[in-house]
């Protein structure tokens, strides 16, 4: 299974919150700044972040090669609501699903049939596609105050050159902590 992200998430963390938690009274850095909100949370969130689930309400697309049993899990939660099932039939034509065929139960989708994904699917790399939308519609406190300690690390620090031997630039103690609750293990 593979996630892409259709229509990405608006950012977490505002200009005017970074700048207020950087100390900043002017706004002379703020496409800086804005920089490295975007880069912070960009390493937390969705298909390729470190926490395993949408922070922002983002579209995302979950793409199947076959489905096993009546139910099927989203990735990155929490899922807010699913916009569409598609799946590629036997003569490669994309085929659309309705939606009142499925209910959404937590996290998992359930076909009320039962069939849906097997009936004229061929299987083929990626054939079964639900695209939904998924992220919190307001972030946790503790997710936005990593990001704004990842966003001041990144603004303090801001070149990686060094005298001194490091193998890595590790996650803060206290971002890790903070996060270590929300992060979701595959």
């Amino acid at each position: 299974m593979r996630v892409v992200v259709i229509t990405p998430p608006e950012p977490v963390v505002s200009t005017e919150e970074a700048l207020q938690h950087l100390k900043q009274d002017s706004d002379d850095d703020a496409q800086l700044i804005d920089a490295y909100v975007a880069a912070a949370t960009a390493h937390l969130d969705g298909p390729d972040g470190w926490l395993g689930r949408a922070l922002g309400v983002q579209t995302l697309e979950a793409r199947f090669d076959v489905f096993h049993g009546d139910d099927v899990r989203l990735p990155f939660e929490p899922v807010i609501d699913v916009v569409g099932v598609s799946w590629l039939g036997a003569d490669s034509v994309l085929r659309e699903g309705e939606l009142t065929d499925f209910d959404l139960f937590g996290s998992d989708l359930a076909p009320e049939s039962g069939t849906w994904a097997w009936t004229g699917c061929s299987v083929k790399r990626e054939a079964i596609r639900v695209q939904y939308r998924a992220g919190y519609e307001t972030v946790p406190t503790p997710i936005k105050a990593a990001i704004l300690l990842m966003t001041g690390d990144l603004y303090r620090n801001r070149s990686t050159a060094t005298d001194k031997a490091t193998a890595k630039v590790e996650m803060s103690t206290t971002v890790a902590n903070l996060l270590a609750p929300f992060r979701v293990w595959r």
